[in-house]
């Protein structure tokens, strides 16, 4: 991350919240802020739930959109990204 950002913002790895919980990556780059959540895939059930914490996360942060990155370690895996909505937040999936 650090040769992406190079000296126009910072990154914060498991930052902890008020409330005791950690958010996976927070970027702040060019005076904007992304929160980012990393998962393994472990099925469409798990996903969910995945999504269901980062839109907890972006109503902590007060933000609309954040960032969802799966890990796919199957076969058959369908790379993609999409957007969606959870609980009102705008969610970019990437499925790796």
């Amino acid at each position: 991350m650090k040769p992406i950002i190079n000296g126009a913002g910072n990154y914060y790895v498991e930052a902890q919240t008020r409330d005791r919980k950690r958010t996976d990556v927070i970027v702040d780059y060019r005076g904007k802020q992304y929160i980012i959540e990393l998962k393994i895939w472990h099925g469409e059930e798990y996903n969910r739930r995945g999504e269901k914490q980062l839109a907890g996360y972006l109503e902590y942060y007060h933000m609309d959109k954040g960032y969802l990155v799966s890990f796919c370690f199957n076969k058959n895996k369908v790379v993609r990204v999409r957007e969606l909505s959870c609980d009102g937040k705008t969610i970019v999936e990437a499925v790796v």
